[in-house]
């Protein structure tokens, strides 16, 4: 199973800006992150799986474009975020 509601709730009220703020980059980014960790752990074992890794590179890059989004209207933001997801070593 990729990421529970459970999972899901912490990670939206970790990373929101107000209460209930679901649509916000940061929360999109986060839950993005969330599901590539996990797609990548999944192709440890599965290496032969080409059809989820073709979903893995979507994703990678439906992330890259939220992140280029959120650096060109809050450079702050996105430095933060980066920093707090630990994307960039």
């Amino acid at each position: 199973m990729a990421i529970t509601a459970a999972q899901k709730a912490q990670i939206v009220t970790d990373f929101q800006r107000v209460k209930n703020d679901t649509g916000s980059p940061e929360v999109q980014v986060a839950l993005i992150t969330a599901r590539i960790t996990y797609l990548t752990e999944h192709f440890k074992d599965n290496v032969k799986d080409h059809h989820s890794r073709r979903g893995l590179l979507r994703l990678v890059s439906r992330r890259r474009k939220l992140l280029d989004y959120l650096k060109s209207k809050n450079v702050e933001g996105y430095r933060a975020l980066i920093q707090r997801l630990e994307i960039r070593k």
